[in-house]
């Protein structure tokens, strides 16, 4: 194979292909330069792309077609209750950091697995359920980690008594939208109010 058919951006598409890319990777850069060309390039993938360079990110989606289909190049799965609640509560905390800005605060959203609890049982309405729930919560941040939402920042030894410190990722507002949140209140209101009866 030629080399010179290798086009300047291939490493940034490799990169995308595989998941969202931050801005402080070296391929982000070539996605700003190149931005318009890899979009043209995975366009013919029925892929677009996302570049979202305030927040700090580019990803890749599929496109959706007029009559609702994509080219269906993964599976969508769907998640657990109990990780959309943590999902939710995530997009919730973000929303409220970033409607709250001050001069000396940090780009980022920073938070503790214990913090996550707490928000979750603040926000949960039956409150028979928080004790089930909270036992599983640690495995529904760990998939929430997994899938891109969370990103751990610190080493925790297997024995330690220091808690695991996340960064809220910035990808959870492209995929938790204000509707979905505002949708999810909605429903646990009412899952509230058929608790109460």
């Amino acid at each position: 194979m030629n080399q010179d058919t290798i086009k300047p951006y291939s490493k940034a598409v490799v990169k995308l292909l595989k998941g969202v890319i931050n801005s402080d990777e070296k391929v982000f850069s070539d996605i700003i330069n190149y931005q318009g060309e890899i979009a043209d390039y995975i366009s013919t993938m029925g892929l677009e792309l996302i570049v979202k360079q305030e927040e700090g990110f580019a990803y890749v989606r599929q496109m959706v077609f007029e009559d609702g289909t994509t080219i269906g190049l993964g599976r969508r799965q769907k998640l657990t209750f109990d990780v959309s609640l943590v999902l939710i509560v995530l997009r919730n905390i973000l929303e409220e950091f970033d409607s709250n800005p001050t001069n000396t605060r940090s780009f980022d959203k920073y938070i503790t697995a214990s913090e996550i609890r707490d928000e979750i049982e603040m926000f949960l309405p039956a409150k028979k359920n928080i004790v089930t729930f909270i036992k599983d919560v640690n495995s529904s941040i760990n998939k929430a980690a997994e899938e891109g939402f969370l990103v751990q920042v610190n080493q925790v030894a297997k024995n330690s008594t220091e808690e695991a410190i996340y960064k809220i990722h910035r990808i959870i507002k492209e995929k938790v939208t204000i509707n979905d949140l505002d949708e999810f209140k909605k429903q646990l209101q009412a899952y509230g109010k058929t608790e109460e009866q």
